[in-house]
């Protein structure tokens, strides 16, 4: 028996051999209140154990109640510690307050108006209108994904969960994403860790991420096996194939999951062998040029059988995916869809360069592959979805207002399975049974009721967009405009989005002199042959 699970159980066990041992000496004035107390310990243990709401209670029995008592002592303080902020976590306590309310059904509203600064440089609102508009329907708030070269177009909605592989994540924890998928009517990206049988047990909707390392569809080498990629794009839950260039807390730079966490299981989904790193390399091998990318692309297309086929990228280099546009003119061959990650994604463990330094944030990236789109007269061809710390209604708004025509959310979604933020994903020591493949920890993860919590927060998310689209007299999120949201750009002025991004009209690009500056520069440099840049900045 290990340290941790020792460790884990002792107070409670501690409690049972102290209740039998001391049950014999009851009629002793001094023995028996503590045998009252610990029998009543044992039984909360038990029960500890037993339920099936609580992640941290079940994998630690009575110690893991601390965690709730102190949260409910008094209004103040659990006010503090649901909404303080810890500059040390990639999410603050009032956004993962935010969610844990929505997964559980509560009411979100609060008293006493915000406690946000709306004189701060940065806070961001939504204009309302003098004629709000009737609530819409959240279940219409959907995007058909698929463009001319696409014979089986997908219906997806606007917030779906996004990118964590199986391995990075427990067989419970996939097994609650794609039931609440399935439940709520929204898409689950697999990661780039391929498609697991916990994937396919509840049914609900999957978009495959192809990662480097094309698990489950490689050779025994590392390389693209077509044969096995399509058998795998031919199953009716697979709706897309996203291929994955790279991922926004550590773009450039491939992944590895560590030996001590791959199981048989895992070795068998991913196509690996056991015991040693599993390791996706930090690029491609199936292209080289983007030419041969968007010949590549044609080829999932053909042998998924006309599904949707697109890619995932965090900006680096503009004029890298200014030479993708480029090719799509020169081949004709178009993506059904771009997900832009930022490098403000979160991930199981990357190094803190990476996460701090490297990659385009969102919004930007999102934007500078909006308007190449558009200055090439191809937006209305190619869908595009933006990940990267999205978790409330506001945030969704935020990206959609932009370009984007949905949004994926992956932290968002760990949080309403009970995800606390303890930053152990890389440990397999996980206190929730989220990220861990030890089978005593993930089964505190109870399927069934995270799988309704995932729903509700899905449904409770869009339910409040419906409602901050109908206050500002809009009925559909395909109508949110630039114009529609307004950031404060110091403590005397506030401006709308409009005026603060440059947006290109259509066909800028394609015309011999082009207004903006740097887009005309970046085209100049692109390259349908080589990401390599034609000429020096």
């Amino acid at each position: 028996m290990s340290l941790s699970l020792l460790s884990r159980y002792a107070f409670f066990a501690f409690c049972v051999l102290f209740t039998l041992a001391s049950l014999p000496f009851v009629a002793h004035d001094w023995v028996w209140p503590f045998t009252l107390l610990a029998g009543a310990l044992s039984l909360l243990g038990l029960f500890d154990l037993l339920q099936a709401r609580h992640a941290v209670r079940r994998n630690y029995p009575i110690l893991g109640n601390i965690r709730y008592l102190v949260e409910g002592i008094r209004p103040e303080i659990r006010q503090y510690l649901l909404e303080a902020d810890d500059d040390r976590l990639p999410f603050s306590r009032a956004q993962r307050s935010l969610v844990y309310a929505r997964a559980k059904n509560e009411g979100g509203d609060k008293p006493f108006g915000t406690l946000i600064d709306v004189y701060q440089a940065g806070y961001e609102f939504i204009g309302h209108s003098m004629r709000p508009a009737p609530l819409s329907d959240p279940a219409s708030f959907r995007v058909v994904v698929g463009g001319p070269q696409c014979s089986q177009p997908y219906s997806a909605s606007v917030f779906n969960i996004s990118a964590m592989s199986f391995g990075s994540l427990s067989a419970n924890a996939i097994r609650s994403l794609n039931q609440g998928a399935k439940l709520g009517n929204f898409y689950h990206d697999t990661g780039e860790g391929s498609i697991s049988p916990y994937h396919r047990e509840h049914g609900g909707d999957l978009v495959w991420e192809l990662g480097s390392g094309y698990f489950g569809c490689r050779t025994s080498d590392g390389q693209f096996d077509p044969e096995r990629f399509a058998t795998q794009a031919s199953n009716p839950q697979v709706r897309m194939i996203e291929i994955k260039l790279s991922q926004g807390a550590k773009p450039g730079h491939g992944g590895i999951l560590p030996k001590h966490k791959i199981t048989e299981e895992i070795s068998l989904t991913r196509g690996v062998p056991m015991g040693e790193d599993c390791v996706s390399p930090s690029r491609h091998s199936a292209f080289s040029t983007p030419i041969e990318m968007m010949q590549f692309i044609a080829k999932l297309r053909e042998l998924s059988g006309g599904k949707p086929v697109g890619f995932k990228f965090c900006l680096g280099h503009p004029w890298e995916f200014m030479g993708i546009a480029k090719a799509m003119l020169e081949t004709g061959i178009l993506p059904d869809f771009i997900v832009v990650d930022g490098k403000e994604g979160g991930t199981g463990a990357a190094p803190l360069e990476f996460t701090d330094h490297i990659g385009v944030p969102m919004r930007e990236g999102l934007l500078f592959v909006h308007n190449t789109l558009v200055g090439l007269n191809l937006r209305d061809k190619i869908k595009l979805g933006a990940s990267g710390k999205i978790i409330s209604a506001f945030d969704i708004a935020s990206v959609l207002a932009i370009g984007a025509d949905w949004a994926n959310s992956a932290r968002g979604f760990m949080f309403a399975i009970g995800c606390i933020q303890s930053q152990s994903c890389h440990t397999n020591k996980c206190p929730t049974g989220v990220a861990t493949q030890d089978n005593l920890r993930q089964r505190a993860l109870v399927v069934p009721d995270k799988a309704q919590r995932v729903q509700m927060f899905h449904r409770n998310t869009l339910k409040a967009l419906a409602e901050m689209l109908a206050a500002a007299g809009l009925d559909h999120p395909n109508q949110l405009e630039p114009r529609h949201l307004v950031r404060r750009v110091s403590d005397k002025e506030i401006r709308l989005f409009s005026q603060i991004h440059l947006f290109l009209q259509p066909g800028d690009l394609l015309k011999e002199k082009i207004e903006a500056d740097f887009y005309e520069r970046m085209w100049e440099m692109a390259r349908a042959d080589s990401f390599e840049p034609s000429c020096a900045w």
